[in-house]
């Protein structure tokens, strides 16, 4: 199987800044797209960030100009960097992957992954 190992996750003054990673790892052929999701309690889950093998990235637009998004294709990795943080953004933050792997058949497929979550507090 696929494991997403989130980290950078914490609390934060306002206005702060934290960066999270998520590493994809197993059996991995191919990290496709992947994403940032945040769920606040009571919410439903939204999307953050999203950013494609080659680069292409979409953003919420609460997100736009503070936060950014990138991933090492080599690494398996995927980096939310929080700036402006506000307390608007608390909420556990979920790394979201699209991985294609080979089968013992020898066929490829693609399945969505979700880390565990890692709690961000925005709080003085």
């Amino acid at each position: 199987q696929v494991q997403l190992v989130e980290s950078g996750g914490g609390l934060v003054q306002p206005g702060g800044s934290l960066r999270l990673s998520c590493a994809a790892s197993g059996r991995i052929f191919v990290t496709n797209d992947m994403a940032w999701y945040c769920q606040a309690p009571g919410k439903e889950r939204k999307l953050v960030a999203r950013i494609t093998r080659g680069g292409s990235i979409n953003y919420a637009d609460s997100v736009k100009g503070r936060f950014t998004i990138s991933r090492d294709n080599a690494k398996n990795t995927v980096y939310l960097q929080m700036d402006s943080l506000t307390p608007d953004d608390t909420a556990v933050y979920y790394c979201n992957a699209d991985v294609s792997s080979t089968t013992n058949s020898g066929r490829v497929v693609t399945n969505t992954y979700w880390g565990r979550g890692t709690q961000v507090t925005v709080s003085s």
